[in-house]
């Protein structure tokens, strides 16, 4: 079978499954929570590394609520995301019964100097892309699956008017370029780990962490604004508040470090909004800073007992 056509069939079953009353939904993603720490399966000890590490002043009752809170939170981000990819964009725009920053961006946009959204994997950001498409054109760097079939499913749900895909490959940095010298504005997940070469060691949440050099170095070379945006969720009903915020200047700073923890400091600020809508189930801290001597701080987790 041909992937479209795979992907295609997952779609109606994702919009069947979403069809489901809000209710039962929410029942799926708490028993889906409760199965991944029952079964001790890799969201739950991936999360529970990251909290380990970024939270070390928690005491281990504090920690062990909150990674329940995060578990939970992430799998109903999950279904959260089927319904907004399988519902028209105008119903999915009312969920955002809170709107901050809206003219700031179209105030960005409107200077036509390039504007670079900086969007963490908090809240929903698949409501933000629908949002920032509602705006204008907007090209969103994007890590396409392994398999033919995921991307082609990813192309189907995301797609539509003023949405660019582009690859977080090397032609990416070029096309990327041209959206911003062309006035235009780019959708960037900047708290993904780079590959080793691709970034620079900063502090997140108090321990180093490869990060990307792709916004600092847009900024830089283009002069283009460079703002956060996040949906985070705020009522049992998908009730979202949309969030725009200008980032610090330094993120454009000549020097990697410097920019990339300014970008890392933003992050981890609005990460602790509400630390359950975090993506905490990613392994964030893999790679260790040469000559440091620390190990993949996972490897035992990759292994359990």
């Amino acid at each position: 079978m041909k992937p479209h056509t795979t992907a295609r069939l997952a779609y109606r079953a994702a919009a069947l499954f979403t069809r489901l009353p809000w209710s039962w939904l929410r029942a799926v993603a708490t028993l889906l929570a409760w199965l991944w720490i029952r079964l001790n399966a890799r969201e739950s000890r991936v999360t529970r590394r990251n909290l380990e590490l970024a939270y070390p002043e928690l005491s281990d009752t504090e920690r062990a609520v909150l990674h329940r809170n995060v578990l939970r939170s992430t799998a109903l981000q999950a279904i959260e995301t089927l319904r907004l990819w399988t519902q028209p964009r105008e119903r999915n725009l009312a969920r955002l019964t809170e709107r901050h920053g809206e003219a700031l961006y179209d105030a960005a946009l409107a200077a036509g100097k390039g504007v670079i959204v900086a969007a963490p994997h908090y809240g929903n950001w698949e409501l933000l892309n629908q949002w920032l498409a509602s705006r204008g054109p907007i090209a969103i760097v994007y890590k396409a699956p392994d398999e033919a079939v995921g991307d082609a499913f990813l192309q189907l749900v995301r797609g539509g008017d003023n949405v660019q895909q582009v690859r977080a490959e090397g032609p990416a940095v070029r096309q990327l370029f041209k959206v911003l010298k062309d006035g235009g504005a780019t959708g960037i997940l900047p708290d993904q780990q780079p590959k080793a070469g691709d970034g620079v060691f900063a502090p997140f949440f108090g321990v180093e962490a490869l990060t990307m050099t792709l916004v600092n170095r847009l900024a830089e070379r283009t002069g283009a604004t460079v703002l956060y945006g996040w949906c985070e969720r705020i009522g049992p009903d998908m009730d979202f508040a949309l969030h725009i915020e200008a980032a610090p200047p330094a993120v454009a700073d000549p020097d990697p470090r410097t920019a990339a923890s300014a970008l890392n400091a933003g992050i981890e600020r609005i990460a602790r909004r509400d630390p359950a809508q975090y993506q905490w189930t990613y392994k964030r801290y893999t790679l260790r800073p040469p000559q440091s001597g620390e190990d993949d701080p996972y490897a035992t987790e990759d292994h359990p007992h």
